[in-house]
């Protein structure tokens, strides 16, 4: 794909190049790439919602970019940066993110173009309950073809609100809860849906800290402890990955970037502190115990070991990549290294852990969730108390042939079943692990593949056109 001078492409092209990428090193049929790239179907509504007593009218869109597999998976995000070529490229990119960390899902991807912050609870329900109304009349909500899940300016509330108007609309679907995920945890979601995806970029720098060959090719050494880590965005994804890596890992927070401004701090910064404060005050300016600037650009360009953008797509791009210090960044958020930014950066050695890999984690939670909510049955029912009671008899076996009795906190480990959250994080963990260990494994034995992006979408394209190929492409 060509770019036009002085013109940077857009977020859709950017991906499809990414894609053209990994596809040169395929040897694949040029109908099955036009196939893989090509946006299934695209809706765009607009309908009118009485706000204090006045109309309004609202623009929203749902893309469903491949249904290989079904239902197809993607958030919903309320922003005034929605249009069709974002919902477009996250669509995609969600095909690819769910091929690469193996779960059985499709792309798709929606939103609505609005301030959420402008509109209090009553408004913004009044306008999700319309939108959803929307989707399930056009065929683009349903636990068996389409299923949303949170994304920027939307949570467990607004899930909750799609699932009910879908089960009034719907009320002889008994799956009704699972037509969308992360939802409140009373109202069928799961425990650690609303931290997976910053947990997500954890696991995934863990598993990268442990292939010693990789973190010295990167120019880095040793574990993540006292790494001096950037973050970008403390939203959900970002706070939960900062707290996560300086609490667990060690790792130091030198810096936060929010609208308002950053934070500045080379001792490290308390996350949880800063998370609070910013909830409170909205913005990050004044937060005590950190240097405050308003030149949020040249704090994005300091030098550290790792840069986690965690926001917004398009953040580092052709017209600031050169000035990047960081020596990695790990791409938390959807698209944040444009096509552009991401062949300056590789040209000058810096290391990247993509976001069609580094961002899954959330849609791995989302896929526990819905097979949950299908199964009608929650984790570790079935199990937890005989994994208990096996560990009870074992620990009076151990006791029996030593002829000594355990310590009180020996047997509560022997004996604890695993919790819901326990197994939510155990299949991440694994996932994340596993598949990062794929996208290493393509780096390192295909001659013609030198980029975790590429191998990531190797991997994916690898999968998608197999399923196509096996079942057929049909006119």
């Amino acid at each position: 794909m060509t770019q036009v001078k002085g013109k940077e492409l857009t977020f859709c092209e950017s991906v499809n190049c990414m894609v053209d990428r990994a596809v040169e090193v395929l040897d694949l049929e040029k109908g099955v790439t036009e196939a893989l790239k090509t946006c299934n179907e695209v809706l765009q509504v607009r309908f009118p919602v009485i706000i204090n007593g006045k109309i309004e009218v609202f623009t929203g869109w749902r893309a469903v970019h491949n249904t290989h597999r079904l239902p197809a998976k993607g958030g919903i995000r309320y922003a005034t940066t929605v249009n069709q070529d974002e919902v477009e490229a996250l669509a995609a990119l969600m095909t690819y993110k769910c091929a690469i960390v193996d779960v059985p899902f499709g792309g798709s991807k929606g939103g609505v173009n609005i301030e959420p912050r402008n509109y209090d609870r009553e408004a913004l329900q009044a306008i999700t309950r319309r939108f959803a109304r929307e989707l399930t009349t056009k065929g683009f909500l349903s636990p068996a073809t389409n299923v949303p899940a949170p994304d920027m300016g939307t949570g467990e509330r607004e899930m909750a609100w799609i699932a009910d108007t879908y089960k009034h609309l719907r009320p002889d679907n008994v799956n009704y809860i699972g037509c969308v995920t992360g939802k409140p945890v009373k109202y069928g979601g799961v425990v650690g849906r609303v931290e997976a995806t910053g947990r997500g970029v954890q696991y995934g720098l863990q598993e990268f800290f442990d292939h010693t060959r990789d973190v010295k090719s990167s120019g880095l050494e040793g574990t993540l402890e006292g790494k001096r880590i950037i973050i970008q965005g403390l939203g959900n994804v970002g706070y939960h990955a900062a707290k996560f890596l300086s609490e667990e890992d060690g790792a130091k927070i030198v810096a936060i970037i929010e609208y308002d401004g950053s934070l500045i701090n080379e001792n490290g910064l308390p996350v949880e502190e800063v998370r609070q404060y910013l909830t409170k005050e909205k913005g990050v300016k004044g937060f005590p115990g950190a240097t405050y600037t308003e030149d949020s650009s040249a704090v994005l360009e300091m030098e550290c070991d790792i840069l986690i953008p965690a926001a917004m797509e398009a953040v580092i791009n052709a017209w600031n990549a050169d000035r990047i210090k960081a020596t990695m960044i790990a791409e938390a958020a959807n698209g944040p290294v444009t096509f552009e930014a991401d062949q300056i950066l590789r040209k000058r050695g810096v290391t990247i852990i993509p976001d069609a890999y580094l961002n899954a984690g959330g849609v791995i939670v989302s896929y526990f969730e819905w097979i949950q909510n299908l199964s009608h049955i929650r984790f570790g029912r079935m199990q937890r108390r005989y994994d208990e009671s096996r560990g009870h008899d074992l620990s009076r076996t151990i006791e029996e042939i030593t002829g000594k009795s355990l310590t009180d906190s020996m047997k509560s480990r022997m004996v604890r079943g695993a919790s819901e959250i326990d197994l939510v994080r155990s299949g991440l963990s694994d996932s994340m692990r596993h598949a990062l260990q794929e996208i290493i494994k393509i780096k390192e034995t295909n001659d013609k593949v030198d980029d975790y992006r590429t191998a990531a979408y190797v991997i994916a394209i690898e999968k998608i056109a197999r399923s196509y190929l096996d079942i057929g492409v049909y006119q």
